[in-house]
């Protein structure tokens, strides 16, 4: 990571970033240090160091939010990688255990947590588990030694770790008894093509909340298992450069490869709904021309706490957003006034202001049938994409470990053999399904730009290959759900605001057929409807 070519390719506007970051840390630094030789009497003589010293701080923290995770380049995880495995590997924390000072294994402590953070975020979940096991050795040291008031918190670290580790389903390869470890990021050839000449709109999605406010889901550093799923669907993979300029015909001047962006990402776990709004709003202010904003809503469904005679967007309730107040073990709780509409909610109408931009809407949640009102007239394309507001009884204790459908969003593969039950299987097998669920993708893709009656609202966030993945995935989610067994009432079947026309899509026989090949392959075509296919 000491190489003058890394930093060659970092843009020279970062670079300032980097620089006056460092400028800030350090002043601040400085002035705070020098708060402590002040002396402790009087009480002129410090302000004047007292007001510098906080001025500096508010300048460092507006610069922080300014500029966190504004990159979303997911080739500097491979860089805080590398150096927090240089100072695993160089025993950077090998004396602290010898020193009676506790604050220096609390470091260490969270030097284990971030790696294990970035690790995660890599799959590199063998290195986790390796991470896992030395921090449990650590925190059992720690809480030996010393009778600090952290020593719960540490241990519920632990918990969160292992029960997130736990909660992808896992699928083991018979060939050699290993388990499948895959990368659910967008890789060059992951979104299927556009056919030559398809017109299709010309919108890139550049900004994306993901809130996560489910009661009791998994989480680990303050990132669900739905918001970790989300986060990697809208991620590239991360770019080799050497490895692009090592190949044939790669010029060094010329044909150097362009840094491909991901879209800005700010990751809300259980916001309030004050926040939630300044956040999107401030995304909604500085969102490019031609640009989408999504926003992924993971959170407990709130619903109406009466009838109305209205039908309006405040009236079918909305989603969770936290309360700073009446929290009793991590869940609000419901204080609900008839005259009163319920406050700590986002409700369809409050989305409304924002419909003057493209807006790409997925809702996850069990009261998500409230955001299929409309606005009455929208300024901009606007498609909202929602889980069934109700999954059948074999798979509703699944819940804490996360979502089906944000599954089939991330990883459609491994949602597919999870709803037919499936845990293990040939290597050759394994690599035989994802190529025909290439192949399912391609012609997804192909149904929807041929329909003649397909709102052009989807066309419209077509263009982009984020979308037009996710877009494929929703397809073939509700399309296999609407074939499978145990998903038998209309309400388990997820939707889409517009409506797709369920007969060119979801519903296809064309597609139906190729959902049923898929099951044969897999041998588990007893869980799927035989019906279906009889007129094609």
């Amino acid at each position: 990571m000491s190489s003058g070519g890394a930093e060659d390719d970092i843009p020279q506007g970062e670079r300032k970033t980097v620089t006056d970051f460092c400028y800030l840390l350090d002043k601040s630094k400085q002035l705070f240090n020098g708060l402590r030789d002040l002396p402790q009497y009087g009480q002129k003589q410090w302000q004047s160091y007292f007001g510098r010293t906080f001025d500096v701080y508010t300048k460092l923290w507006k610069f922080q939010q300014q500029h966190r995770l504004r990159t979303s380049e997911t080739s500097y995880l491979n860089e805080a990688f590398s150096f927090y495995s240089a100072i695993r590997q160089r025993s950077y924390y090998s004396q602290v255990n010898k020193e009676d000072r506790p604050e220096l294994v609390v470091k260490k402590l969270r030097y284990y947590a971030r790696f294990i953070v970035v690790c995660l975020l890599l799959n590199k979940m063998d290195v986790v588990k390796d991470l896992v096991k030395e921090l449990s050795d650590e925190i059992e040291d720690y809480t030996h030694r010393f009778n600090t008031e952290d020593q719960v918190e540490w241990n519920l670290v632990l918990q969160e770790v292992a029960a997130f580790i736990e909660a992808d389903p896992v699928m083991v390869l018979n060939d050699d008894n290993t388990i499948v470890i895959t990368s659910n990021r967008l890789a060059e050839t992951g979104a299927p093509l556009l056919e030559q000449g398809m017109i299709v709109g010309q919108l890139s999605l550049a900004d994306a909340l993901i809130i996560g406010n489910c009661n009791n889901q998994v989480k680990f550093s303050e990132l669900t298992v739905d918001m970790f799923r989300m986060l990697q669907a809208l991620e590239r993979e991360p770019m080799n450069l050497a490895s692009q300029m090592n190949k044939p015909g790669m010029q060094e001047s010329a044909d150097k490869p362009t840094r491909r962006e991901n879209p800005h990402k700010y990751l809300l776990y259980k916001p309030t709904f004050s926040q939630l709004y300044t956040f999107l709003a401030a995304s909604f202010k500085e969102l490019p021309a031609n640009s989408v904003l999504l926003i992924y809503l993971s959170a407990t469904g709130v619903f109406p706490t009466g009838r109305s005679d209205s039908e309006g967007p405040y009236d079918f309730g909305g989603v969770l957003t936290n309360s700073n107040r009446d929290i009793i073990n991590g869940d609000a709780i419901h204080k609900r006034n008839q005259s009163h509409k319920e406050m700590h909610c986002l409700h369809p109408g409050d989305l409304y202001p924002f419909t003057r931009k493209p807006l790409f809407i997925i809702v996850d949640s069990s009261n998500s049938v409230a955001y299929k009102v409309s606005p009455v007239s929208s300024h901009a394309p606007v498609d909202t994409v929602e889980q069934s507001p109700a999954y059948p009884k074999a798979l509703q204790d699944q819940s804490q470990r996360g979502s089906l459908f944000t599954l089939f969003l991330n990883n459609p593969l491994m949602a597919f053999l999870f709803v037919s039950g499936l845990s293990s299987m040939r290597r050759g097998l394994w690599e035989k399904c994802q190529e025909y669920l290439r192949k399912i993708n391609r012609d997804i893709a192909q149904l929807l730009t041929h329909s003649r009656s397909i709102d052009q609202a989807f066309l419209q966030f077509f263009g982009d290959e984020f979308l037009r993945l996710l877009l494929t995935r929703f397809i073939f989610c509700s399309a296999t759900m609407r074939m499978h067994k145990i998903f038998r009432e209309t309400r388990n079947y997820p939707e889409s605001y517009p409506q797709l026309p369920r007969d060119e899509t979801v519903e296809n026989p064309h597609l139906q057929k190729h959902i049923l090949e898929l099951a044969s392959i897999l041998d588990v075509r007893n869980v799927f409807l035989e019906n279906t296919i009889d007129d094609y």
